[in-house]
């Protein structure tokens, strides 16, 4: 393993904070996606558009 010296614990647990972060976001962007998908679904927009606005 890499050795980090006297810092190893604060090294690994910023690591850990990133990815909780990074996880937490991920997860509520697609949780808000799929709710807003849904919204649209019952408001009656039928049509999903995969490229850019004409």
């Amino acid at each position: 393993m890499i050795a980090l010296g006297a810092h190893a614990e604060f090294i690994i647990a910023a690591y850990v904070g990133v990815f909780a972060g990074l996880a937490g976001l991920i997860g509520w962007t697609v949780f808000a996606a799929r709710q807003t998908m849904r919204r649209l679904e019952e408001l009656g927009d039928g049509q999903r558009r995969n490229g850019p606005a004409q």
